[in-house]
């Protein structure tokens, strides 16, 4: 098999190349050694490796070859008793000599490729990690930079880190975080650098998210929420969503701690991403919508999220506010609008309906789901004789939308709810012209 190269003489080879009456852009053909080549691709191998039968192939062939559950050598379909391959550096020197002996042909030099890190090699830095941690701050810089080296080791590529999360990384990291959250005063530099690890390494096994539930842990995170750097409050609500998940017992354990309600609103109220935004939402879509927790505990952390302003919060938020954080938003507003304070609060906000009936039918599914669960929620519940939210939300388009919605189709809980409000809405249809819709664009946050 040969390669073309098109190259232009130049200087003094393209003055006696015309002189003999040849053309200056000529096309060659040069033949690449079979050794060269990849069994796979049969292309010249740029960072070559060999396998326990012995065969040299290019790395991200026989990787791709591996990782789609293939555990034999594609050319002798022997068994391989090491999924690792080894660098072949002998092949890869001749290679680059080759390489640069074909210079003039156009061929370039191949670099050395970076040998990528070994499950033993991952093991031996998470021990030393695990031994540093232990020792309970006195080894505090050393621990630093070893999860230094694992987060420098996890950027360098997917291979990288898929070798490191594989290793029980997120484990390690937890429970080194969880050791040394006991004494945080004197551990917050590595405590920095563990959180930020942590976020590379996601998803968290259970028992990372065991080692990080536990209120040293819980204590800790919420700290560095409320008066960590912008970068590390994003860490910590990463790493907080991810611990909590849908754990019962670690949301109670966090409404224990003292600020932990308040520095998540703040990262509504003074956003520092839209990542630590999304984060937030969903650790308080869990505390309002957690079925294992008590009514009266439920509505008084709703209560507490009404006090601090979120009702507001989240209907400014959804004036203009991406898919995902349109979703996650609706979804709390969702769950505060079941308490009668929450209710208050929507219905005294001038967007609240507007905004929700402008959700339905235009973001996705699940937040047509919320949106009609809310108004649901609000009209099913307003105790006003003249039927002033009712009015309000025929107003804003919402009889057109909820009938194309059940034209449309939709969740069987959602059709429900959407039939009922309709019957409800058709009593007060009469009194007046409904509007199909409403202009955002000259709305402003007010933070």
């Amino acid at each position: 098999m040969t390669l073309s190269w098109r190259r232009l003489r130049r200087g003094r080879r393209a003055s006696k190349e015309l002189r003999l009456g040849e053309p200056a852009d000529v096309e060659m053909e040069l033949t690449i050694p079979n050794h060269f080549r990849c069994p796979i691709s049969l292309d010249l191998m740029k960072d070559p490796v060999t396998l326990s039968t012995g065969i040299t192939y290019d790395r991200q062939s026989i990787e791709t070859w591996i990782e789609a559950g293939n555990l034999t050598c594609p050319i002798t379909n022997q068994a391989l008793t090491c999924l690792e391959p080894i660098p072949n550096h002998t092949i890869r020197k001749m290679i680059q000599d080759w390489c640069v002996q074909k210079k003039s042909f156009g061929i370039e030099r191949i670099p050395t490729p970076r040998i990528p890190i070994t499950s033993l090699q991952v093991s031996e830095i998470l021990s030393r990690i695990t031994t540093a941690a232990a020792s309970h701050g006195q080894k505090q810089d050393d621990c630093r930079d070893l999860v230094r080296k694992i987060k420098a080791l996890t950027k360098e590529s997917q291979r990288n880190k898929r070798c490191v999360v594989a290793s029980g990384t997120g484990s390690v990291l937890a429970a080194a975080f969880a050791a040394l959250s006991s004494s945080q005063s004197q551990n917050v530099a590595v405590l920095e650098e563990i959180l930020s690890a942590l976020t590379l390494v996601f998803p968290l096994d259970g028992e990372a998210c065991s080692y990080l539930g536990s209120a040293a842990s819980l204590h800790c995170m919420v700290w560095f929420l409320e008066s960590g750097d912008l970068s590390h409050r994003r860490n910590a609500a990463l790493v907080l969503k991810e611990t909590l998940s849908s754990d019962h017992q670690k949301i109670d354990a966090l409404l224990e701690i003292e600020g932990a309600l308040e520095a998540l609103v703040k990262l509504i109220k003074e956003p520092v991403c839209p990542t630590s935004t999304k984060a937030s939402l969903v650790v308080m879509y869990h505390m309002v919508n957690n079925n294992f927790m008590s009514s009266l505990s439920k509505d008084k952390i709703k209560e507490r999220l009404v006090e601090m302003g979120l009702v507001s919060l989240l209907s400014e938020i959804l004036v203009d506010a991406e898919r995902s954080i349109c979703e996650k938003a609706l979804g709390v507003l969702d769950g505060l609008c079941g308490s009668k304070g929450g209710r208050e609060k929507a219905y005294h906000h001038a967007l609240t309906m507007p905004v929700v009936v402008k959700k339905i039918l235009r973001v996705s599914d699940l937040a047509t789901d919320f949106s009609v669960s809310i108004l649901w929620k609000l009209c099913k519940n307003e105790g006003r004789e003249d039927g002033g939210v009712l009015v309000e939300v025929l107003q804003v388009g919402a009889f057109q939308k909820l009938l194309l919605l059940l034209q449309l189709g939709c969740a069987e809980r959602t059709k429900d709810k959407a039939t009922e409000l309709l019957k409800v809405l058709n009593i007060h249809r009469e009194r007046l012209e409904c509007i199909d819709s409403m202009d955002f664009k000259a709305l402003k946050r007010p933070f």
